[in-house]
């Protein structure tokens, strides 16, 4: 998971990809770059199959990934200050469209199905550990019971109104926005012809081959600490099948703190309301859908290694690869020895 930061307007480039080595005929890859989401994006696409006045003007085809990126950063994004989440978040009657409605009823669906690890409604609890839209750390005790106290989708109902007088909750879309927002991008893709593609905003959506024509291959990162770059450490690159699926990885090697000699993961339990303190470092998620991949991948990370493994394997449509510390500890904040093992569920291609 990605925090989910201000779309950065600016110029797009495209560039065109050779189909060198296969039998596919050159320049039908092309691939359009920008900047969204307090990062840059890259979608990858082959334009056979594309009806030829696109193709003719793939120009076209970016201004329309742009208008999805703006258009959910403009709904969703809790640091664009007018979006409608924060308007939303500072308890203005707010006229939720479409897909605040449909990004919120995803969520509650989570919520139920996860017993409330995953929880969109415990954005104070984010805020207060410096993880979600402000820069606040180390809660005591106190301030983190008053804030169990009025966070939680359970006080709230499927319309998003509260069902304590006099509380508004907060909301944070970060466990699920930008895994949202790759699937979106894909169906818009998917309508135009598009059987190919690439999709990576932070998080990936893959469909069909490569410019070689073999399926896309994705490197995982080692969860190590300085391993800021994704791409420049990898700990193994997973091969696809060729099947449409959302890829995403979530992990703490990244997204945190430290304070008195102490590490504090970006993980937050929202049941308990304290940052998470196990030995897994990272959860690698396939799923048919990037917004799945991205709810569970955050799942596992509040659950840890055992409870993860248990719950991929339970599910016929998840593949899952855990890595984690051999040296770590379950007992206090989180920690990393440096000695790392992996687990790999039966169908997760792995190439190391």
């Amino acid at each position: 998971m990605n925090i989910f930061r201000p779309l950065l307007r600016c110029l797009s480039v495209l560039v065109l990809l050779a189909a060198a080595g296969s039998c596919m005929p050159r320049n039908r890859y092309i691939q359009f770059t920008g900047y969204a989401q307090g990062g840059t994006y890259s979608v990858k696409i082959n334009l056979e199959g594309v009806p030829r006045r696109l193709r003719a003007k793939p120009a076209l085809i970016q201004q329309e990934i742009d208008a999805i990126l703006t258009h959910i950063d403009t709904t969703l994004s809790g640091y664009n200050k007018g979006s409608q989440l924060s308007r939303f978040n500072t308890g203005e009657a707010v006229v939720p469209n479409e897909t605040f409605r449909e990004v919120y009823a995803l969520s509650r669906k989570f919520y139920t199905e996860t017993d409330g690890a995953l929880d969109v409604a415990a954005g104070p609890l984010f805020d207060a550990w410096g993880f979600g839209f402000t820069t606040d750390s180390l809660p005591s005790a106190t301030v983190v019971d008053s804030l169990l106290a009025v966070c939680g989708m359970d006080k709230l109902d499927e319309n998003m109104r509260s069902r304590v007088p006099d509380l508004h909750p907060k909301l944070n879309f970060n466990a699920i926005a930008q895994g949202y927002a790759c699937d979106r991008i894909a169906a818009y893709l998917r309508s135009i012809g598009v059987k190919d593609m690439l999709v990576n905003i932070g998080e990936i959506y893959c469909d069909g081959v490569n410019p070689s024509g073999e399926p896309w291959s994705i490197g995982i990162d080692r969860p190590v600490d300085g391993n800021m770059t994704p791409g420049a450490d990898l700990n193994g690159v997973w091969l696809s099948s060729g099947t449409g699926c959302g890829v995403v990885t979530s992990g703490n090697y990244r997204k945190y703190y430290e304070k008195d000699g102490l590490k504090y993961s970006h993980t937050i339990d929202p049941r308990t309301g304290y940052p998470v303190s196990h030995s897994l470092l990272s959860a690698t998620i396939i799923a048919p859908s990037s917004v799945a991949a991205d709810a569970y991948a955050t799942y596992c990370m509040v659950i840890g290694l055992e409870a993860a493994r248990d719950f991929i394997l339970s599910r016929s449509d998840l593949e899952g690869y855990l890595i984690y510390d051999t040296g770590g500890t379950d007992a206090g904040p989180f920690t990393s020895s440096g000695s790392m093992a992996e687990w790999a569920s039966p169908g997760f291609r792995l190439r190391q």
